[in-house]
């Protein structure tokens, strides 16, 4: 990938947060008006994926928000959006050693890509589904397996791509 990873994962509660700013080149890769394919293909979406598979949930959840604000409301690219940041928001409340936050987020993960079968922004429902199963059944700081189903499923975008 080349989209560099921050010097540090932030965790709140846990360390300084990044400077103001950090990923306002990424996130300026997502704007209001694009086509959902261009979405997918912006660096804001690739990098929030990028971070996610990483273990770098609070900054995935940044880079992909204006991803999601830029999708047409009601739309499958969009609540697959909504389910990415969700999934690394319960992820990262995994680490912070809150399971059931995060059992609560797979719920939404889970209903989010409900109907979705196919891929959406380069991402297959089914796939999110087993994420969401694997963060509801994570153990207190135990996000890997979480980064484990993300990564297969980025590593097939990125070859689509």
């Amino acid at each position: 990938m080349d989209i560099a990873l921050p010097d540090r994962a932030y965790v709140p509660g846990q360390g300084a947060r990044h400077p103001e700013g950090a990923f306002d080149h990424l996130r300026a890769t997502a704007r209001p008006g694009m086509s959902a394919d261009a979405l997918a293909r912006s660096e804001a979406w690739r990098g929030g994926l990028w971070f996610l598979t990483q273990g770098y949930f609070w900054e995935a959840h940044e880079v992909i928000e204006p991803v999601w604000m830029a999708l047409p409301p009601n739309s499958a690219e969009r609540r697959m959006a909504q389910a990415v940041i969700q999934l690394a928001n319960g992820a990262l409340k995994l680490r912070m050693g809150r399971p059931g936050a995060a059992a609560r987020l797979a719920g939404q993960v889970e209903t989010l890509c409900g109907e979705i079968a196919g891929p959406v922004m380069g991402v297959h429902g089914a796939e999110m589904r087993a994420a969401a199963a694997a963060l509801r059944n994570g153990q207190e700081g135990s996000d890997s397996e979480v980064c484990i189903i993300m990564r297969i499923i980025c590593c097939r975008f990125c070859e689509e791509k």
